[in-house]
């Protein structure tokens, strides 16, 4: 098992506070036997938390310019048409995944391209299914455009746990598909915006994999 960089804070923060928390049990109550095993079984739970929540998987990538992979493990919990209103000014097709705190929560690039349009936008943390967490909660907007002008538009939003978004593009970058653009901290979501004409190859509530899950098949040019 791996972990994720972003993790490493994190879990040496957790090994010090469960070092504490048990010198002082030991210290302050070294006759309580129930006081003592009960913080070693929530040290435990503590610790496997942390963990399972930054690890990292190797995965192999099987790219193809044709498709449109998942960018992040979790459910699929939005199948609609939208108006997107930030960049693309048009109608899309929206996919929206929660993450929930039990998912790995790497974020993959969803095709392969140009970085069009990056913004970091700070705001709420209402919790992600809310349908106003993708205008009103701290998010990041990135819009990849592939090698025939296709242009895709995804977004990192954090929930109502979710306290740090990291993104690892900027505008004018080239990148690949199913490499790693960020990572959210606790709990959240990412939306993605499909040109029409895409054919959609997943369903409300199925459970999807980053970087292995294939989302959508893109038209064959910009509608």
């Amino acid at each position: 098992m791996t972990f994720h960089k972003e993790g490493y804070t994190s879990m040496a923060l957790c090994i010090l506070v469960i070092f504490i928390l048990n010198a002082a049990v030991h210290f302050f109550y070294p006759d309580s036997d129930a006081l003592r095993w009960f913080v070693y079984a929530l040290s435990a739970f503590l610790f496997i938390v942390i963990l399972q929540f930054f690890r990292s998987p190797r995965i192999t990538i099987s790219q193809d310019e044709q498709m449109v992979l998942c960018p992040a493990d979790g459910k699929v919990v939005v199948i609609e048409e939208v108006e997107e209103p930030e960049f693309l000014k048009d109608k899309r097709i929206q996919i929206s995944v929660f993450m929930s705190p039990i998912n790995v929560h790497v974020n993959r690039n969803p095709i392969s391209g140009v970085v069009k349009y990056f913004k970091y936008h700070p705001g709420k943390y209402l919790v992600a299914w809310h349908p106003k967490s993708s205008t009103d909660n701290e998010r990041t907007t990135v819009v990849i455009e592939n090698q025939v002008g296709i242009p895709v538009l995804f977004r990192q939003i954090a929930g109502a746990m979710a306290r740090r978004i990291v993104w690892y593009v900027k505008e004018g970058q080239n990148v690949h598909q199913g490499d790693q653009f960020g990572f959210i901290k606790f709990g959240s979501r990412v939306d993605i915006f499909l040109p029409l004409g895409s054919k959609v190859t997943v369903g409300l509530g199925e459970k999807v994999k980053g970087g292995r899950t294939i989302l959508a098949e893109l038209p064959v040019k910009q509608a």
